[in-house]
């Protein structure tokens, strides 16, 4: 992994030290603190490639964070780690924009694996709009079901999408959802059979983002996991990666075998999408007769 620069913002000094260990230990150069108002003040704070934030006791610790970076306009993604017992508080930090979460007591595996896909996120954000409006883009993958392929499609589909100006990349945790929806669709839809095959579309226009998953598995029942929309099940092991998806994207669809999910995202109300939906021709405007 290459060598990342990763603030810390903890108030439980046990666990900001652990997890300084264990970044450390990963290779990146560790800043923790345990004072939210000395971190935000920080004038290096834009140099920064990720920030880790826990929620406070009234959950609004990590959401701070995410609040004051934006209000500033720093482009610095956020993970916001909790227990089990502020699952609200994780709900709302993903609604704002938090890029993952870590759970509470850190899993090292875990950890390692929620760092690395948040930072290899990270690319500059593009942002002349003039021709975006105008743009509609559909990609198709098929891949065998590999899970080493993901992260290939991830970064062409991230550059794609930062491109047409749908998404702020520090501010998006879209392809953490789409990761999620191609790691079940290749263990628990095909089985991890090679043979079989996972199909991955994007619909993409300046007005939505529209990512459809499937594989050739045997389909699930939605109403056998978790309910997605209870924040209490965030926590649970089983059905974690739906529970993610649901929370982080805008419209979530599963056909009704189950083999296939449809996962919509707009754009955040920013002076970018803004220029792009005044540009963006209606889609009942009159036609040229010669159309």
């Amino acid at each position: 992994m290459e060598k990342r620069r990763i603030l810390i913002v903890d108030s439980n000094e046990e666990l900001r030290t652990l997890l300084s260990r264990v970044l450390g230990e990963f290779g990146h150069d560790v800043v923790a603190t345990g004072n939210r108002e000395e971190a935000l003040e920080r004038e290096d704070l834009e140099d920064f490639d990720l920030v880790i934030s826990d929620l406070t006791d009234n959950a609004e610790g990590g959401v701070q964070i995410i609040s004051q970076l934006k209000r500033k306009s720093l482009l610095v993604p956020v993970v916001v780690s909790s227990d089990q017992t502020q699952p609200a508080g994780v709900i709302k930090a993903f609604k704002m924009g938090a890029a993952n979460y870590v759970r509470r007591p850190y899993d090292h595996d875990e950890l390692r694996d929620i760092v690395e896909k948040t930072l290899s996120y990270k690319l500059r954000f593009v942002d002349d709009v003039k021709v975006l409006p105008f743009v509609h883009e559909k990609i198709e993958f098929e891949l065998p079901s590999d899970l080493s392929l993901m992260n290939g499609v991830l970064h062409y589909l991230h550059e794609r999408v930062v491109q047409l100006g749908l998404i702020n990349p520090d501010r998006s945790n879209v392809f953490i959802a789409l990761d999620e929806a191609f790691v079940n669709a290749v263990k628990h839809g095909n089985r991890q059979d090679p043979h079989k095959i996972v199909r991955i579309t994007a619909d993409l226009s300046a007005k939505e983002a529209r990512f459809t998953v499937e594989d050739e598995g045997a389909g699930f029942d939605l109403n056998q996991i978790p309910d997605p929309r209870d924040p209490e099940n965030l926590f649970k092991t089983s059905g974690r990666g739906v529970l993610l998806i649901y929370n982080i994207m805008d419209e979530v669809m599963y056909n009704e075998r189950g083999n296939s999910v449809t996962m919509i995202k707009r754009p955040e109300a920013t002076l970018e999408s803004e220029l792009i939906d005044r540009l963006t021709p209606d889609d009942n405007s009159p036609r040229r007769k010669d159309d």
